[in-house]
């Protein structure tokens, strides 16, 4: 693959993805370690756009049942994903989407108000939003097919052809 990025661009590019895959990916295997978590307080808070769905999934155990799994095992997969260079960009887009979900349900807008506490002092972006970003990015630049188990798997294709 041909690219005119310079080494410390890539570099850049390769941090920013293991970064933000070792974030998501330890966020989904703390879910999973925590027998208690449950995605229903979260989504109890939920005040924006998507606060009806929200109300809809706490309201039935089974469709919150599989969304905890969903959100566990999906950011599990997206982290692994992006730490390993493998399907990265597929990760990444998912990421994103998931990532953006969580913000459309708490966003830092004025006149919201949570009971939870929140995490500094944000209007309208927040750490949320940044991360989906960032995973937008890497969408954008295919560094595992530089640096991962992307450009392995190309890699042996060639030789077999």
């Amino acid at each position: 693959m041909k690219n005119t990025y310079s080494n410390l661009q890539l570099t850049a590019l390769v941090l920013l993805r293991f970064l933000v895959g070792w974030h998501i990916l330890y966020e989904g295997v703390a879910k999973l370690l925590n027998p208690d978590w449950t995605s229903a307080g979260f989504l109890s808070q939920s005040k924006w756009i998507l606060s009806g769905f929200a109300d809809w999934v706490t309201s039935n155990s089974g469709v919150l049942a599989a969304a905890d799994f969903l959100n566990t095992w999906g950011l599990i997969a997206i982290g692994l994903g992006l730490l390993l260079g493998l399907f990265s960009r597929v990760a990444a887009v998912a990421g994103a989407a998931l990532v953006f979900v969580y913000y459309l349900n708490s966003p830092p807008l004025v006149g919201i108000e949570y009971t939870l506490p929140m995490e500094g002092s944000n209007l309208v972006v927040n750490k949320t939003l940044i991360e989906a970003g960032a995973l937008c990015v890497l969408a954008l630049f295919p560094t595992s097919k530089i640096f991962g188990l992307d450009a392995f798997w190309a890699g042996r294709n060639k030789k077999s052809k």
